[in-house]
């Protein structure tokens, strides 16, 4: 009996101008207090119920995370491994240390998703990291997108969407507030 794939997620949160990242992958202004007075949200927007979609909620149905180096390397700054015992691929080329829950991959996308199905068992296979996300949008095997966008202008940074890449077509499944004001919007990819 075959298992039928979950579907290929990614969840992130991005600046007003697209950012994933600060210059020198930063994202310390994901949780940054704001010195500058202005409020993450004004009326009738701040007074809304937020009812986006939580980390943890995304997480319960993800069988395996794919992340690019990058990512990986970023995550592993954070003190604590965020992702718990899922089943994380890495695609890289050089050596991991040694993990029980982490492996290094390489391939091109359609090989990685697939080793991700394999190891997700059924379960949704969460894409992270801007490279990785923009190959799997464009090949055609990202089937959601969550962005939560923060109402911070970066002006500089390592952007979710870069050049070169095709047109891509998205359906807006879904608007949210998310936390203090932020936009959470839900893209169908498929």
């Amino acid at each position: 009996m075959s298992t039928e794939p979950g579907r290929v997620r990614g969840y992130l949160a991005t600046s007003a101008d697209g950012c994933i990242a600060g210059p020198d992958d930063e994202i310390g202004w994901l949780q940054e207090p704001r010195n500058s007075g202005v409020p993450m949200a004004v009326e009738p927007w701040s007074e809304r119920v937020p009812d986006g979609t939580t980390y943890d909620e995304f997480a319960a149905g993800v069988g395996c995370m794919l992340m690019g180096r990058r990512t990986f390397d970023v995550a592993c700054g954070f003190g604590t491994w965020p992702y718990g015992d899922t089943p994380v691929l890495v695609a890289t080329n050089r050596p991991l240390p040694e993990s029980s829950t982490v492996t290094a991959v390489s391939g091109d996308i359609e090989e990685l998703i697939d080793t991700a199905h394999e190891v997700a068992k059924g379960g949704d296979v969460y894409v992270d990291g801007g490279s990785l996300i923009r190959q799997t949008l464009v090949a055609g095997l990202l089937d959601e997108l969550i962005v939560t966008m923060i109402p911070t202008v970066l002006g500089d940074g390592v952007r979710l969407f870069e050049a070169p890449m095709p047109r891509i077509d998205l359906a807006v499944a879904d608007v949210r507030r998310y936390g203090d004001g932020y936009v959470q919007i839900h893209y169908r990819c498929d």
